[in-house]
């Protein structure tokens, strides 16, 4: 194994230990206005950041500027002849705090229309890497190319006053939304469809555009566009990629920057890469039953041996959430409106109604629901989407709107740079054998 290696394995492993121990007896003791468990536990449920554009209630699940998706679904402006919000509106929303009229709406399709082109020099970055690199690298990358256009950066070297530090960051915000479809829809042919690129539509919307551009024209899968791209939109600001996005914007870098930290975040098994675990798992699972259309009782006795060799169920709990995620709600009513009768879509529907009492009757799981990652893919399936490698780029796309409308109010309001103060083990000892000694 290596001296060093086993030499900090022989350190680590009985400390880990000995913190889970620590855990358990005294996870629940203040550390001021939080707990030792908290502050092992990634920091759940502390409330230590100021995020404007959404707030995460565990019971009602996501609200955008006090809207729920459903009224997101009623209120926001509309595509012709398409029942979904158009992801303009909610940026929109997010950004100022109202809901906007479809006049407005247009006037921001119509600005990142001419704010969609990608320098050449993005795609011949791409271009330079192995095809079969993953999509979310590829994605990273090409953010990082196009930092070369920072408005933020060419006036923070110029000597810009600080209380107008937002108006370069939105122009940078901007410019990164607008580019980003193209930009994905490009590595997306390249790497499944041999390079043989779309070339947008500017007549189209953001979303729809999008659609276009990944080579589906098909009216419905541009409506599941905007869906997706609203919904998936931001979670408040302690997920992974919105907090990454903030911390790393905190220091002052642009919205690349940031905006790359977040995505590689997003890439984590634990964060957006669940879209993909989810279709996998249940593709593993009609695989080894064999049948695409499994019973209720196939599926619970699947289950069941997930848990037994001590997998998770990919697709159900949730760090927040107590309750049937809003979005996995409004991925099952657009597929009951556009594909009702499909196998794998009526698959997911059958784990939804077996899942839970299985996952609740363990004991051990707070959160027994569904997330959102739990219906995404089999909708993309339906439409021919297959290389769930690339669900997380989607994911990202749409993530932009909200992360990156929390990077220009995070300077607008002239927030400080993110320094949390850390603590040792040995601290939390002391701290554990001091205060016991109080008792």
């Amino acid at each position: 194994m290596g001296i060093l290696k086993d030499k900090f394995k022989s350190v680590a492993l009985p400390m880990a230990a000995e913190v889970k121990a620590m855990i358990k007896e005294h996870g629940d003791m203040p550390l001021g206005t939080y707990t030792i468990d908290q502050a092992y536990g990634g920091m759940k449920s502390i409330m230590a950041l100021v995020t404007e554009t959404s707030l995460l209630d565990s019971e009602e699940g996501i609200r955008f500027r006090g809207y729920t998706i459903p009224e997101l679904q009623e209120k926001l402006p509309k595509a012709q002849d398409c029942t979904e919000p158009l992801p303009e509106g909610l940026f929109y929303l997010m950004l100022i705090g109202e809901l906007p009229d479809s006049k407005m709406v247009e006037h921001i399709s119509s600005a990142w229309m001419r704010r969609s082109i990608v320098p050449l020099h993005v795609f011949t970055a791409l271009n330079e890497l192995p095809p079969h690199t993953h999509p979310m690298t590829q994605f990273s990358i090409a953010i990082m190319a196009m930092q070369t256009e920072s408005i933020f950066a060419k006036k923070y070297r110029e000597g810009i006053n600080k209380k107008d530090y937002w108006d370069p960051m939105f122009e940078d915000v901007m410019t990164l939304i607008a580019r980003l479809p193209r930009v994905a829809a490009y590595i997306y042919r390249r790497t499944y469809h041999d390079g043989k690129h779309i070339e947008p539509d500017p007549q189209l919307d953001w979303a729809a555009n999008f659609a276009h551009m990944l080579g589906f024209d098909d009216p419905s899968f541009k409506s599941l566009m905007r869906l997706y791209m609203t919904i998936h939109a931001d979670h408040e600001g302690g997920n992974v990629s919105a907090h990454s996005t903030h911390l790393v914007g905190s220091a002052l870098s642009d919205a690349y920057l940031s905006f790359t930290a977040g995505m590689n975040g997003l890439a984590g098994p634990l964060h957006g890469l669940a879209n993909q675990e989810v279709i996998r798992w249940v593709m593993q699972m009609q695989k080894e039953i064999g049948s695409t259309s499994p019973t209720e009782e196939q599926i619970a006795a699947y289950i069941q041996r997930t848990l037994t060799e001590g997998k998770v169920v990919p697709g159900y709990g949730h760090a927040v959430l107590r309750k049937t995620d809003p979005r996995f709600t409004a991925q099952m009513e657009f597929a009951k409106k556009y594909c009702p009768n499909d196998e794998l879509v009526n698959t997911i529907w059958r784990i939804y109604k077996v899942a839970p009492p299985i996952l609740e009757n363990t004991g051990k799981i707070k959160n027994p629901w569904p997330n959102v990652d739990a219906h995404s893919g089999s909708l993309l399936v339906h439409y021919g989407l297959v290389e769930e490698d690339f669900y997380t780029v989607l994911f990202g796309v749409s993530r932009a709107l909200g992360v990156l409308t929390s990077l220009c109010w995070d300077r607008a309001l002239g927030l400080g740079i993110e320094r949390p103060k850390s603590i040792t083990t040995e601290w939390v000892k002391a701290f554990i054998a001091k205060n016991k000694v109080k008792a």
